[in-house]
């Protein structure tokens, strides 16, 4: 004869076992400040492959690429966006990770869309990029993509930082900064329309965009092929005609320590019909990233296993 005390028992742990086998998994997303484009796409993204309570993501406003990579590396995040140029040299150790530990474990997840550099001025203030010496210019905050694709910029026109004023600030601080005059000029990493340059723009505050072309381009792309030529289109702020620029791809990463099934599961959730419509209600970005690009420019750093898995049952890869 079974005793009740035994009965119950046995019941307590079935009920513990279910609630562990529905314990939900977290996945945050590091994305970047506020007022650029990582945080509000992040944040479609999160939302639409969350699958509460089996899968609960969330997008966290952080520096930057250089510091989402760092987060994976300490587990204060699972995931996050990153420049294709940042996480190749963090996998490698070079560029700005040189002299760091390899970051072995870095997995890309999917490519999303291009990054175009922007570099606002006031307006007559600077003609071209080799106008900003002497000038107050802001390259972004540390832990920025931006603050890296700014210094090779200034570099690949013959600027150093000690040719100008710099300041290191957010890109809403910079816009609020170059409003009021305090700053001539910042640079930005983004997908376009970024909302700091957006708000700017359209307060008749009076700005130009820089072109990034000619011998100075050229010099750059040369030296740093993460960069393609790029054109910030006319009307995407307001009064700035057509501008040309250098983009680069920006990455979801995660660290292979992260269990196949799960980023299978976040991979194929993200390219699913239900992603699809958020991705084309939200912000402007969202409609260009697609599963037929996924892998443009992947190669750098590993595909995670997972994400690999859903690439290969959807014939992306062989």
């Amino acid at each position: 004869m079974i005793s009740r005390r035994l009965v119950i028992g046995v019941a307590a742990l079935g009920i513990a076992g279910a609630a562990l086998a529905q314990a939900p998994a977290f996945f945050r997303i590091g994305t970047g400040g506020t007022a650029g484009t990582y945080y509000p796409v992040g944040g479609m993204i999160a939302n639409a492959v969350s699958e509460p309570p089996g899968l609960v993501a969330t997008a966290v406003a952080t520096n930057g690429s250089v510091a989402n990579v760092n987060a994976i590396v300490s587990g204060a995040a699972e995931g996050g966006f990153s420049q294709a140029d940042v996480a190749y040299w963090a996998y490698t150790a070079t560029g700005v990770f040189e002299g760091k530990p390899k970051v072995e474990d870095l997995r890309v997840v999917a490519n999303l869309y291009p990054e175009s550099v922007h570099v606002v001025v006031r307006k007559g203030v600077a003609k071209s990029i080799a106008d900003l010496k002497g000038k107050k210019v802001s390259l972004d905050e540390p832990g920025s993509g931006t603050l890296i694709n700014a210094k090779a910029i200034l570099a690949a026109y013959g600027i150093t930082e000690k040719d100008i004023s710099a300041e290191f600030l957010k890109p809403n601080q910079a816009a609020e900064k170059l409003k009021d005059g305090a700053v001539d000029a910042f640079f930005f990493t983004g997908g376009f329309p970024a909302a700091a340059i957006s708000e700017l723009a359209s307060t008749g505050a009076g700005i130009d965009i820089l072109p990034i072309d000619g011998e100075g381009a050229a010099k750059l792309k040369a030296a740093s092929p993460f960069f393609a030529d790029d054109t910030i289109p006319d009307g995407t702020y307001k009064g700035i005609g057509a501008v040309k620029s250098v983009a680069v791809g920006a990455h979801l990463v995660t660290s292979a320590k992260l269990p196949e099934d799960l980023i299978y599961r976040i991979t194929k959730a993200m390219w699913s019909d239900k992603t699809r419509a958020v991705l084309d209600a939200g912000h402007a970005k969202g409609k260009v990233i697609r599963k037929e690009t996924a892998l443009s420019g992947v190669g750098g750093v590993p595909l995670h296993p997972g994400a690999a898995k859903f690439y290969k049952e959807a014939g992306l890869l062989k």
